[in-house]
């Protein structure tokens, strides 16, 4: 099964022993590539070097909502210059968290808007974070539509997924498809078309089942295709294969 990791954070120092040879590991695992997600500007730089390191990891360079707080004045220009990289394919990790509020709401909401005008500028997609926000998430994405990028981790209803969709998005989803409580999650992707859904890992994040409780990594993601290949009742090569082929579409990764 020939593999492609939608979303992923090696610079987390859970990789520190061992990211290079994880990388280098590609090959061997058939993974073609991955996309490094960033979580705030010291971090997207950190994923810019990283990929220009290594053919088979590409950036994404952003500020996730819990850091939205600590930004610097001129924090969209040092994103919009780290995007000029060739290996930058999307602003992200960006977005809205209301779980944990590390950062004050109304500085969440500035920032992810902030951060979608600058992928609107640039035509790239954004990668998007959502966490117990749907409302006002829902209308600010309504507000910016049509939109290209993708709900990542997604977690929430089939009626928030085909929303999202109508919006011009992708819906991504991780390990916790594989978990005996994910009815809801499971209904959204069968809900989807297959040229709207995504699989990633978010690793070190939400290792799937069977291998729970371990650090997650991209190798990993084939127990996600495995799984949306059972609930579709489809061969697990072929959803790996549409799983790539969207993954070109959004992000324009791997050439023709």
């Amino acid at each position: 099964m020939t593999l492609f990791d939608t979303h992923v954070h090696l610079t987390d120092e859970r990789f520190d022993a061992d990211r290079q040879a994880v990388i280098d590991n590609f090959e061997a695992e058939q993974i073609l590539g991955v996309i490094e997600a960033a979580t705030d500007e010291a971090d997207s730089a950190a994923a810019v070097k990283l990929a220009c390191a290594n053919a088979r990891v590409y950036a994404a360079v952003g500020v996730h909502p819990h850091a939205a707080k600590d930004v610097s004045k001129d924090y969209v220009n040092i994103l919009g210059r780290l995007a000029d990289s060739q290996k930058v394919v999307a602003i992200g990790e960006i977005g809205l968290d209301y779980h944990y509020d590390f950062s004050p709401r109304d500085v969440q909401q500035a920032v992810f808007k902030a951060q979608i005008a600058l992928a609107k500028d640039l035509k790239l997609p954004i990668i998007i974070h959502s966490r117990e926000a749907t409302k006002d998430m829902m209308d600010i994405l309504a507000a910016f539509a049509p939109l290209s990028g993708v709900v990542h981790c997604f977690s929430g209803s089939k009626e928030t997924a085909l929303e999202s969709i109508k919006l011009g998005l992708h819906v991504s989803f991780t390990g916790s498809l594989t978990f005996d409580n994910a009815r809801k999650v499971q209904e959204a992707f069968i809900a989807l078309p297959m040229d709207r859904v995504m699989a990633e890992t978010d690793g070190p994040y939400l290792a799937p089942v069977p291998v729970r409780g371990k650090r997650n990594e991209p190798k990993y993601v084939r127990h996600v295709i495995e799984k949306m290949a059972a609930l579709r009742n489809m061969d697990a090569d072929e959803v790996a294969k549409i799983n790539i082929e969207n993954a070109k579409a959004l992000f324009g990764v791997l050439g023709e």
